[in-house]
């Protein structure tokens, strides 16, 4: 009503963050928080895992976060990947997920595997492989990466991948990592 007798537009009823920041965690609010939102995605939304999906590679690997932002200030995790070098030159990004109510904000999925070939490639990497769920060939594939296999992980449909190292150029600042600006900024 008060809107209305003083003509402006009444705020937007949804949230929707100014920016994602796309890096490697640093800090241990924001890996805890990858770990809560990969047991929602994998243990309570897909059903792959029972209770949690963390495991001994959780030991040695790097995480990767999404963060949505609100005037440049961290506000939640949205998104998460996990990367680790299984041998000399070849690396492994696994665990893959975005937040339910993320999936359609931006890029912050394509972004965050961006940042997971483009750190590794800056530390040697000569392969980067990963195990696609079926149904995400098509993204992988639209970021350059070849079909390498078909295989069963977990009871469910996989495809073994790897990424097309040349369209990924190494990024040496990894902590900083990079920015999606949505529309909301202005």
């Amino acid at each position: 009503m008060l809107a209305e007798m003083i003509d402006v537009d009444p705020l937007p009823l949804a949230y929707v963050p100014t920016e994602y920041r796309i890096k490697w965690t640093t800090l241990a609010w924001e890996a805890s928080e990858a770990f809560k939102l990969r047991r929602a995605v994998f243990c309570l939304e897909q059903g792959v895992f029972v209770g949690d999906d963390r495991d001994d590679i959780d030991e040695r690997a790097q995480q990767l976060v999404a963060v949505s932002c609100i005037a440049g200030m961290p506000e939640q995790i949205v998104g998460t990947v996990r990367i680790h070098e299984t041998g000399p030159g070849v690396w492994l990004g696994s665990r893959l997920a975005v937040h339910a109510a993320f999936r359609r904000h931006g890029k912050i999925g394509s972004t965050l595997i961006r940042l997971a070939v483009s750190s590794a490639h800056s530390l040697g990497c000569k392969t980067f492989l990963a195990h696609v769920q079926s149904q995400n060939v098509p993204l992988f594939r639209r970021l350059r990466w070849d079909v390498l296999g078909e295989e069963t992980l977990h009871g469910r449909p996989h495809h073994l991948m790897q990424a097309q190292l040349e369209h990924y150029p190494p990024c040496a600042t990894p902590h900083a990592g990079f920015v999606i600006r949505t529309g909301s900024a202005a």
